[in-house]
């Protein structure tokens, strides 16, 4: 178990280091974004000043090698626009998209799983199709689109529901729903694959022939079996929401780390779009472990090298 979680860890640093790189080189590739601090007006010689300042007039090679000194003392920087640390901005919008995250989380495996099951159940069927057709389309729609649909009825049509900010309880469903769909379309074709898979198990033909009720059957034997791979979609997706769900953010101007990284993207705000990044990445990779560890021990041949 040390030596398949010591290999998974040295992935998940390589996987880290390539994403942050990235984010560096790429966010440099933007442009200089002192000229737009400092406005058109000034001189050539505040320009110079500010790039010696916060280092911008140093060797890209030099840049990087002080970046990723300071990623290893836990220093994100401090952004270019708010002046305060990148740290701490992003703490102070985290809270708000764990809430998105964790809301449309909680839809999507509200509805996708019995989705999945319902469809499993009536494989080859009318409902079958039908589950696949939600669960379609639910992967396709844009979520931009999507969410300003749903602005449209819910908000400007209906007057129902708020079309943005985050004001209460009522300003979360609109979004969290829009941000659920994809997960709740992935989580319901994959337990839809997998209890088809298990449902032909001669186990459960074995069970039923013992009088066991078919619920109990489908809902605890069969699900039990089928839950690994669903677990795991479940677990990425939710890394996924919470490091990624810019679209949804910016439509409803949900004050979150989405809405944080479009508005340093606008502003050229290279120190706190690394950040973000580097934060979103950290997620991922330690989501991605979490996972590989939860197959470790409910799978010992994973661990083992087997399969």
């Amino acid at each position: 178990m040390i030596r398949f979680l010591a290999g998974k860890a040295v992935q998940g640093i390589a996987t880290l280091i390539i994403a942050v790189s990235v984010a560096f080189f790429l966010a440099r590739g933007t442009g200089n974004p002192v000229r737009e601090m400092l406005g058109d007006l000034a001189s050539a010689e505040q320009v110079a000043q500010l790039n010696a300042q916060l280092g911008l007039d140093r060797p890209l090679s030099v840049q990087y090698l002080h970046f990723l000194g300071d990623l290893v003392t836990g220093n994100l920087g401090d952004s270019l626009r708010y002046g305060s640390s990148n740290l701490e901005l992003i703490q102070s919008r985290l809270p708000a998209s764990i809430q998105l995250a964790a809301a449309a989380m909680f839809i999507a495996v509200l509805f996708g799983v019995p989705l999945g099951i319902w469809a499993a159940l009536r494989e080859g069927r009318l409902a079958d199709r039908l589950a696949s057709a939600v669960a379609l389309a639910g992967q396709s729609i844009p979520l931009f689109w999507l969410g300003l649909m749903l602005i449209l009825l819910f908000a400007v049509g209906l007057g129902w529901l708020p079309a943005g900010q985050s004001t209460g309880f009522s300003s979360l469903i609109l979004p969290a729903v829009t941000l659920s769909t994809l997960p709740m379309a992935q989580i319901a074709r994959l337990t839809r694959s997998s209890m088809s898979e298990v449902l032909g198990e001669a186990f459960l033909s074995a069970a039923q022939a013992r009088g066991i009720p078919r619920w109990r059957i489908v809902l605890i034997h069969a699900l039990q079996n089928a839950s690994l791979p669903v677990i795991t979609i479940i677990a990425l997706q939710a890394g996924t929401l919470l490091s990624g769900a810019i679209t949804v953010e910016f439509v409803f101007a949900w004050p979150g780390l989405g809405t944080l990284a479009t508005q340093a993207v606008q502003t050229r705000d290279f120190s706190l779009i690394q950040a973000i990044v580097v934060f979103g990445a950290a997620v991922f990779v330690v989501v991605n472990l979490v996972v590989d560890l939860l197959y470790g021990v409910l799978d010992p041949r994973i661990r083992d090298g087997v399969a």
